[in-house]
Formats: C-alpha cells, structure tokens, sequence
C-alpha cells in the first residue's frame, strides 16, 4: 500500500462557462474536473477516520477578462470495519466553498453543493485495487451552486505497488432535474494519477478530462476538456501535503484554456488500535 492519499476526495465546481446571454447561468460537471488527480482512489483504506481539504485557484482566459474560480473542498471519510462482497465499506462527506470572479468585475462567493456517497473499495492483490461509489450532490440555492439534485457514480482502478500511485478514476453524473436557473447536463469526469515515491517524496505527471454528455436545453453548446500537469508530494508522518499545477491543452465551447494550481493536506483523524500497525505501514 502507498500514502493515505490512496482516498477518493469529493465534490466542487466546474470552471465557469461562457455561454449566450440567453441562457442562463453556466453549467458544465458538478464534479469539479481534477478533483481527484493524485488519489489512490481505486485502494481500500485501513479502517479508520479521515480528514482530506483540497484547495484550488485558477482562472480561464477568456475574452475580454479572465473568469476565476477559487473552492475549497473539506471531506470527511470513515473507512469502516464492515466489508460487502469482500470490499471495504466507506462513507464520505463534503461541503465544498466556491468563490467565483471576473477579472475587473463582479466576484460572488458561497457553499457548493454538499456531497454525500458510499464506496465500496476491493484490494485485489498484487498491488491492484478498484473501488465503485455511489452518491448525490445535494440541489442548494446559494449563487455559486447547481440548484438541481444529481446522481454519482464513481469507478476508479489503482495500482500502488513499490512506491507507485498509478490511479485512473471516472465519475458519471446524471441530473436529477433538467432546467432551473442552471443549465444541468450529465457529465463524465477521468482523473488520471502516474506518481512515484521516492523516500517521503512524490513526484510525477497528472492529467484529467471532462465532456458534457448531452444536450439539456436547445441551442446548448455542449463543453470539453483536457488538462495535464505535474505534482509534488511529502509525507510529514502522519500527515501528507500535495501540489500540483494543471493547463489546459484542449477546450471547446468554454471560452479560453483554464490554468490551475491544486494543494491537499491529508489527515488521519483516528484509527482503531488493532489498525496501528497496519496503519504506519503506509508510510514505509
């Protein structure tokens, strides 16, 4: 097993779109693109309580002014003692904070939609594991949230032997509702994750992609993505610091290419005694 980064952080806020001023408001992946990007997220956990706070700013070059986007993504995640079909059953919530600006003009700020889901992670042997999650994002009215309810689903396939985090996690979601004051489409979301450690280091290249699935009003111009980047980590003992720095190489129809600098610190909070030995074993 690696670092307790092998968790699956959650939620936030797509990059602002651009959009005709007769649509209203943007739209894009509930799931913040990237979110996920250096998590073992296919991996089991040991049994314990987990504190894992994602943060992020960056700003898209649109035209005329640039559209910025800082969230703040704190989750909470306990990996229980209880196994279902020989995987590890872990719950995880979140209430992310979006700021949202444009540059030379107006800035709002709130709380995201709040995420609740389970997982189910198996250790497949061989330094292999896979997990499926099930969740929704709760609908809120907040000026910087989706006021509509969506599904999630995620599958996520690591491999974390000799120092290794070779991660590649999709997330599905579907809406609930079609159109409020949002536009809402389906979405999916890869995270892809090819780091190495060496020592308490953690170094390699990270990328991530995300596409609308479907047109949920007429006229909607439906957006897509690719970013890649690098990123650096340190294991301090218990607790794991993360940064990496992330661009856009390809867009369509979000109005310019989005830049991006990530930070994480990863928590344990508690573990049972009987999973303390097991528990330092991540940090060998």
């Amino acid at each position: 097993m690696t670092t307790f980064a092998r968790m699956a952080a959650v939620a936030a806020l797509s990059a602002a779109a651009l959009l005709p001023e007769s649509l209203p408001a943007h739209a894009g992946s509930v799931t913040q693109p990237g979110e996920t990007v250096g998590l073992a997220a296919g991996a089991p956990l040991p049994e314990g309580v987990y504190a894992v706070n994602t943060a992020d700013y960056g700003c898209r070059n649109t035209s005329p002014d640039s559209t910025c986007v800082g969230v703040d993504i704190p989750v909470l995640a306990w990996a229980t003692p209880v196994f279902l079909f020989g995987g590890r059953l872990q719950l995880l919530t979140a209430v992310p904070v979006v700021g949202v600006g444009v540059q030379n003009g107006d800035y709002t700020s709130g709380f995201y939609n709040p995420f609740f889901a389970a997982q189910v992670a198996w250790d497949l042997g061989n330094g292999f594991g896979f997990s499926y999650m099930a969740g929704f994002y709760l609908g809120v009215n907040t000026g910087v949230a989706f006021d509509s309810t969506s599904f999630n689903q995620r599958f996520a396939l690591s491999y974390t032997a000799d120092g290794w985090n070779l991660t590649a996690n999709a997330i599905w979601g579907i809406q609930a509702n079609g159109v409020s004051n949002t536009i809402n489409p389906n979405f999916l979301n890869v995270d892809l994750t090819a780091t190495k450690k060496f020592g308490k280091f953690e170094i390699g290249p990270v990328a991530y992609y995300s596409t609308d699935l479907n047109n949920p009003i007429p006229f909607y111009q439906k957006q897509s993505q690719f970013a890649i980047g690098g990123l650096v980590g340190y294991d301090f003992g218990p607790v794991i610091l993360q940064a990496y720095l992330t661009t856009d190489v390809y867009e369509q129809n979000y109005g310019g290419n989005d830049t991006r600098l990530w930070g994480r610190i990863i928590v344990p909070l508690w573990n049972p005694p009987a999973s303390t030995q097991q528990t330092a074993l991540l940090h060998k």
